[in-house]
């Protein structure tokens, strides 16, 4: 036999055996479909969109005219107003919104006398959204209705900035905290995503069935060591971005654990369900890129939340990683209260209950 019918025989071999396998197969084709068409629409540099809050202390004709002209740039998203700026800079805080545009009780008298109009409250943690709000300080003004004649000159600045918990834009400042997340979802999910394949590789399923364990019991018993891993991972991560990058812990050690233990829990559980469907480590390794892609792509951490269409937000949503970005970001770098969190973190703990009831049904199922 020639080398070339020895090499086409195990080749022929090879397609046969991946034929028969249907995941993998499956895997070969929607991970490029899905993903391109996924990504290709979300993923989007152009920010637009970014939720900000107006506090009109004037209550002035020409106020209106300038947040209408602020809201036309379609940078921004008014999504609500406060009556003063410490409740906005509150709401930056909670991450309920990205910056706030201030407009004072002088306005009119400001712009009389060549002012600035306003002032922006910026949270700067997010480097991306804090380029984009300061091109928005330059921005002309029409200012004819409310205003005296030749009030304002174009080519000067229209606004001041202020960017919060990051007022030097280092980039470090935003990524140490989204690494973190990254970092955490790579390995809890590699972690637990082969656990029962492997074990059934290796033959050691029988062995469990024939012990007293519940699937539930064993489901647990399979992610505690991994919890510990993870505080010890995330205590390195955080520990060298302070002392290497300077990137100076804001908020309080109880929340941050708590949210670090939430978000472990629900990468474990998510990798312990693809452990239940696949039937070989390969397929568990596919799997977790099918996972691992979208959740450093639409979690924040490389491209804005706020450009992203809305399906694409919806399928973020779903994504534990995109919880924990804005919790660890909240904690980290702007101080936020533990109420401030407790939607992200209920999601996580509820996400970790529904997929560890799934992974376990799954596993009985097996069993049978």
């Amino acid at each position: 036999m020639s080398w070339s019918r020895r090499i086409g025989a195990v080749a022929g071999k090879e397609f046969r055996q991946l034929s028969r396998d249907r995941i993998t197969f499956g895997m070969v084709v929607m991970i490029p479909l899905i993903q391109l068409l996924l990504f290709g629409y979300a993923i989007n540099t152009v920010v637009r969109d970014i939720p900000i809050a107006v506090v009109d202390l004037s209550h002035s004709a020409v106020a209106r005219a300038i947040a209408e002209q602020v809201r036309v740039t379609q940078v921004v998203d008014v999504v609500t107003s406060y009556d003063t700026p410490a409740e906005a800079e509150a709401a930056i805080v909670a991450g309920t919104i990205r910056a706030a545009l201030v407009l004072p009780v002088d306005l009119t008298q400001r712009l009389a006398a060549g002012q600035t109009a306003g002032q922006w409250m910026v949270d700067g943690s997010d480097t991306v959204v804090g380029s984009a709000m300061l091109a928005l300080r330059n921005m002309p003004l029409q200012l004819q209705a409310g205003t005296p004649p030749g009030a304002y000159t174009a080519g000067k600045p229209s606004f001041e900035v202020a960017l919060f918990f990051n007022p030097e834009r280092r980039s470090e400042v935003n990524v140490v905290p989204g690494l973190t997340a990254i970092i955490l979802t790579m390995t809890m999910i590699l972690f637990t995503s082969a656990a029962l394949v492997r074990e059934t590789e290796r033959g050691n399923m029988e062995l469990l069935i024939t012990t007293p364990v519940r699937p539930l019991e064993l489901m647990i018993g399979k992610l505690v060591p991994y919890v510990f891993v993870g505080l010890i991972q995330i205590a390195i991560i955080l520990g060298l971005g302070q002392v290497v990058f300077n990137v100076v812990f804001q908020g309080e050690l109880l929340d941050l654990a708590i949210i670090t233990v939430a978000f472990i829990a629900a990468c474990l559980t998510l990798g312990l369900l693809i452990s239940t469907i696949a039937t070989t480590q390969m397929q568990a390794m596919q799997m977790t890129v099918f996972i691992l892609l979208p959740s450093i792509l639409l979690s924040g951490f490389m491209f804005p939340y706020e450009a992203m269409p809305e399906v694409a937000q919806w399928i973020a949503e779903v994504l534990p990683a995109t919880h924990f970005m804005r919790l660890i970001r909240g904690v980290y770098l702007r101080g936020a209260e533990f109420h401030q969190l407790l939607p992200d973190i209920l999601w996580l703990l509820g996400f970790t209950v529904v997929v560890l009831a799934i992974a376990t049904k799954r596993f009985n199922k097996t069993l049978d």
